[in-house]
């Protein structure tokens, strides 16, 4: 790793080296001073929740599970019944390790917060207008927009100092505001949200897939090994598929619902976190629609799985602009717009009406003295004198 090392930046060669300004080679980047609980590997390219334990569980049982798998039960499978279950096997697995990482290592959405004069131009502008003297009212911290012609209500969040978006939330495992927030999955060691939701519904019905393709491959395993011998000597036999038979036999049912549970909200085009606060949930005998429903599961579905991939806001790995460079930035963009808006215009000579001949005179007398007539002969005279002065010189 090379070491940040200081480079003279002087604009003024004349200058001394005590007035010049130093800065490092290297500058640190966004990830390095990234305010919320996440941890970032490889540069910045990698996000993932300060608590990984639960997801480091869930890979060792997804790859050992499948392993054991491949290494007792497919050979049997192979050569009896068909070469296709080690290879249906390995792609599903590649498949549901894929999408796993995917969702683990991906930024699910993480609204930048507020700067410093941004949040003080916040609160200005939500400071409430008061005629009383000396009475203080706290400002409102709720806004109020339209989408697709029903009201929506965004919170102020007192952490970020940002309104929240629509359907985003705060999540206090990562300390991020998240847009579209579903929720904080320990099992993938990552919140779930606008950016990588997809990938975690297709970790889902995967895993739920390979589950079943496991389960099913195992008791077959076992069926045709006790046609062989008895029941009791074929769990002998292969004590392995006994043990992969009990983990994907109860992994399953939590698998399988947790797909079918996120499968009505895609088709719905909801999130957890909607469904459990009942957000869209008629409320008083009144028609409470979800504005972001396309209106059929088709279009949800088509929606939510294959809509376009938004970019992170975060920018993690750009490199930190100091606040005194963005002033200086801001200042030279504000000086540029006021040269060019406001051009620089000549001044209009006066305009002069109505000239008195005779109050000039009056005026120029003191600076002729004594000649306050003077003929035509003794200008011409005069002039005859001065080209001749000029020649000479």
């Amino acid at each position: 790793m090379q070491n940040s090392s200081p480079i003279k930046c002087c604009s003024d060669a004349n200058l001394p080296i005590e007035k010049c300004d130093y800065r490092p080679i290297m500058s640190q980047k966004n990830w390095e001073v990234f305010p919320g609980r996440n941890k970032f590997y490889c540069d910045g390219r990698i996000i993932m929740s300060r608590s990984n334990c639960v997801f480091a569980m869930t890979v060792i049982l997804i790859i050992g599970t499948t392993g054991l798998f491949f290494a007792f039960d497919c050979p049997y499978l192979s050569e009896k019944v068909t070469l296709a279950i080690p290879i249906v096997g390995g792609l599903l697995f590649l498949f549901v390790m894929g999408t796993l990482l995917r969702t683990a290592f991906s930024d699910p959405g993480i609204i930048p917060r507020a700067q410093a004069d941004e949040a003080a131009y916040i609160e200005k502008s939500l400071a409430p207008q008061t005629m009383e003297p000396g009475v203080y009212r706290p400002p409102a911290r709720q806004m109020d927009v339209e989408v697709k012609g029903q009201i929506i209500k965004l919170k102020y969040c007192f952490t970020c100092k940002i309104f929240r978006p629509p359907r985003a939330s705060h999540c206090s495992m990562c300390d991020n505001c998240v847009e579209r927030f579903d929720h904080h999955c320990p099992w993938v060691g990552n919140c779930v949200g606008k950016r990588n939701y997809r990938y975690f519904y297709l970790f889902l019905v995967s895993l739920s897939i390979h589950c079943i393709f496991i389960l099913g491959c195992v008791i077959a395993h076992l069926v045709l090994l006790s046609k062989e011998l008895s029941f009791l000597d074929a769990l002998k036999e292969t004590p392995t598929s006994a043990l992969v038979f009990i983990i994907s036999f109860f992994s399953v049912w939590s698998v399988a619902g947790l797909a079918g549970f996120h499968t009505y909200l895609v088709s719905s085009n909801l999130t957890t976190n909607e469904d459990i606060k009942g957000t869209w949930a008629a409320k008083r005998g009144e028609k409470n629609e979800n504005p972001y429903s396309e209106g059929s599961l088709f279009g949800n579905c088509c929606r939510v799985i294959c809509g376009p991939v938004h970019p992170s806001l975060i920018r993690r790995r750009d490199p930190v602009i100091p606040e005194a460079e963005k002033n200086d930035v801001n200042n030279k963009t504000n000086n540029t717009s006021t040269a060019i808006s406001i051009p620089d215009v000549p001044p209009t000579p006066p305009i002069i009406h109505d000239i008195d001949t005779e109050s000039l005179q009056s005026q120029s007398a003191p600076i002729l003295g004594n000649r306050t007539s003077i003929s035509s002969d003794t200008f011409h005279d005069e002039s005859e004198n001065g080209l001749l002065k000029l020649s000479s010189v």
